[in-house]
Order: C-alpha cells, then structure tokens, then sequence
C-alpha cells in the first residue's frame, strides 16, 4: 500500500490560536507529535478529509495548483485571521474524481482564485506541513454522505494514490463529542461538557487503540447519536476506507476539551 500513516486530528482553531491557554495548549502540543510521525514516514501527499468544508451538490475536491490566502473561522472569528499556503497534488486529485463514479458518487473539482478553504483543513496544514513538505489533496464532506460512503471515498483515493506508487498520508480532520459551552467559561478551566460525553470519547478512543475492528463499528452508532460526534464520525470513517479496515496499531498523542467538545490526536501505523 502506499498509505505510510494515517492521522485523525481535530479541526478547532483553539489549539493553534490560542495554545497558550493549558487545555488547548496540550492538543497543540498532540498535533506537533502527529507532525513529526508523519515526516519520519516520509510521504509526498497528504489526503485530507475535513468535516468542515461543506457540499450540497457534488463530492467536491481541490483542483488548484496553490491554495493561498486568509480565512476567519466563523465561530472564533474574535482571534483572528489564519493564513493559509499549500500545493494541491493535482495528478492525484484529478484521478480520484472520476473514479468516485465507481461508488455512484459524482464528483467535481474546485480551481478558482480565493476559494474559502475551512478551518479544520488549515489548522491540519499548520501542524502537519509547516515547512510545505508535501502536497495536499482535500476532500469535502457532503452532507448526504453517510458513513459508508464516506468509506468508499477513502478507499478509492488510496487506491488511485496505490496506481500510481503515490506515497500518502491520510487526515481525517474533525471532532469528537460536539457538545459546546452556551456561554462564557473561564478557558482555563474548559472540560469536556458532559460526563457521559467524556466517557463515550475515552470508550471509542480505547477501542481504536484496541484495534477491533468489530467492536469499534459496533459502538459507532450509538456513540455518534448519544454524544452528537462531529458528522457522525464521517472523518474516522474516511481513514477506515483508506486504510482497508486494518491497522497495525494505534495511539493517542492527545485528548481533551475544545470549549467544551471532545478533540483528539491519533496517528495510525498502517
């Protein structure tokens, strides 16, 4: 295969904006580990899957050579601008949107200056790629998609990475439990909003480390209606298809509140 890693991050700005505050701070900290997994393996391209790029219509994916420019979060418009500069593998992307057909899936790519590119797929850029090792390709989340073929989408851009020898790592960008805080909290003391969320988040985490498949696409269901996981846990999902299902192991760098939501840093060894 030609996947060397897979990595599942959260897509909040608060770790990158504002890591000096504790809680935010040790996802930071969590995602600059990732980083450093993901450069040992040495890809060329990073596939990104964000929660947070929306589509409607069509399976969208970049298709611009340079993505550059500024992006203010929606939700924590209050800390500022995020600035964002990478290279889309153009081979790549451009192979994978007519083989989504396959799948009954109708994809189009997106190649238009200033094209607002999210949040979750500029942070996963800041902490991965800083030095712009690598080029990206970046999938959106059709909101019509549900969590089979969100799989299938993983699987065949790994495939289409694997014809043409294509070394990958594979992002799933998003969040865990999506409960938030309704009003002004102290930062510093920010947590996990409800206990039965913490719970569901560190049961799913064990069991990704645990590796079974079984168990794991058991309790999915259920822990996405019961602690409203971020999409359903479509980007977990993607990273499955990727991957074939099988992983050699997997391990946590980090887990923690986002204004009350669950976040997580897992790196996955094919």
């Amino acid at each position: 295969m030609s996947i060397v890693c897979a990595c599942l991050l959260p897509g909040s700005p608060l770790p990158y904006v504002r890591r000096d505050n504790p809680p935010w701070g040790a996802l930071a900290t969590a995602m600059e580990q990732a980083g450093e997994i993901v450069a040992a393996c040495e890809p060329e391209t990073l596939i990104v899957y964000s929660t947070q790029w929306f589509a409607v219509l069509d399976q969208l994916w970049l298709t611009r050579p340079r993505m550059q420019g500024l992006h203010v979060d929606e939700n924590w418009h209050e800390y500022g601008e995020l600035p964002f500069d990478f290279a889309i593998d153009l081979e790549l992307a451009e192979a994978v949107i007519p083989a989504t057909q396959a799948v009954e899936v109708r994809s189009k790519g997106v190649d238009y200056d200033g094209f607002p590119v999210d949040t979750g797929t500029i942070v996963a850029n800041a902490f991965l790629n800083s030095a712009d090792r690598y080029r990206l390709v970046v999938a959106s989340n059709n909101l019509y998609h549900d969590w089979s073929t969100t799989h299938a989408l993983g699987r065949i851009a790994a495939a289409e990475a694997d014809r043409r020898a294509r070394r990958v790592a594979v992002v799933g960008v998003g969040g865990l439990s999506g409960a938030f805080f309704r009003g002004a909290i102290d930062i510093a003391e920010d947590r996990i909003v409800r206990a039965e969320d913490d719970a569901w988040n560190r049961r799913v985490l064990d069991l990704i480390v645990a590796g079974d498949g079984g168990k794991l696409l058991e309790a999915v269901p259920a822990y996405a209606a019961e602690a409203r996981v971020d999409m359903g846990f479509k980007h977990l999902a993607f990273i499955l298809g990727a991957l074939g299902d099988r992983y050699a192991g997997a391990e946590v760098h980090g887990y923690g509140p986002l204004y009350g939501a669950g976040g997580a840093v897992v790196t996955f060894r094919p």
